[in-house]
Order: structure tokens, then C-alpha cells, then sequence
């Protein structure tokens, strides 16, 4: 049996991040607010919320679950992506990089919610 679309896409984006943030932890270490203390505890416990939820989308017992830990981690998310508009400010590539990503959150989480009601 295949995954629906958004499930499928959505694991495996959100497994291949968690990954990366166990393996490359200072790659993401400057996105987490200084405000929220230790960066690299908050990297590594995000890479492994990451790749829990994308195990939770691939079972189809354990899907929903997924779409809604899938919707409140990108959600989770938003400081972080703020955060980079504060650190990139005269950097115009990152600022461009920046703009890009925070809007990608709302269809995202349109889709994790699609997961998460099971359509």
C-alpha cells in the first residue's frame, strides 16, 4: 500500500532534516533564537522529533498522529525561520533565503493538516 502524496513527501522531508540535524548540527545551530538557551540541545531534540514524526507517517495506524506532530513541529519552527531575518540582515543572500523559507511553512503545515484529518 503507497503513502498518500502529502504523507510521503512530508516524511521524507521532514526524515532527511532530521538527519541532517543529527549529523550536521552546527549547519542549523545559528537558526535557533538565542533567547531559547542551548542551540545545540535544541538542533539535536528537533532532528529527533523530525525523523519520530516522519516514522509516524509512514504507518498508516500511526499516520494522523504524524500529520499533527508534522503540524505543530513546522509550526515550533516559525522563531527559528524569524530568527534568520535578524541574523541575515546585509547579507542579501541570506535575507533572499530567509524570504523564501517562511512562507514554505503554511503549505506545510496545510499539508501535515491534511494529513493529520486524514484526507
Amino acid at each position: 500500500m503507497r503513502l498518500p502524496v502529502p504523507a510521503t513527501w512530508l516524511a521524507a522531508a521532514l526524515g532527511g532534516s532530521g538527519v541532517l540535524h543529527l549529523v550536521r548540527p552546527r549547519t542549523f545551530e545559528w537558526l535557533v533564537p538565542p533567547e531559547l538557551g542551548d542551540a545545540r540541545a535544541w538542533v539535536l531534540g528537533s532532528g529527533v522529533a523530525e525523523i519520530a514524526t516522519a516514522a509516524l507517517l509512514t504507518a498508516p495506524a500511526t499516520r494522523r498522529a504524524g500529520g499533527w506532530s508534522a503540524a505543530a513541529l513546522l509550526t515550533g519552527f516559525v522563531p527559528a525561520h524569524l530568527h534568520q531575518f535578524r541574523v541575515a540582515r546585509g547579507n542579501p543572500v541570506a535575507l533572499a533565503v530567509a524570504a523564501v523559507r517562511l512562507p514554505l511553512q503554511a503549505p506545510m503545515v496545510a499539508a501535515a493538516l491534511k494529513v493529520a484529518r486524514g484526507r
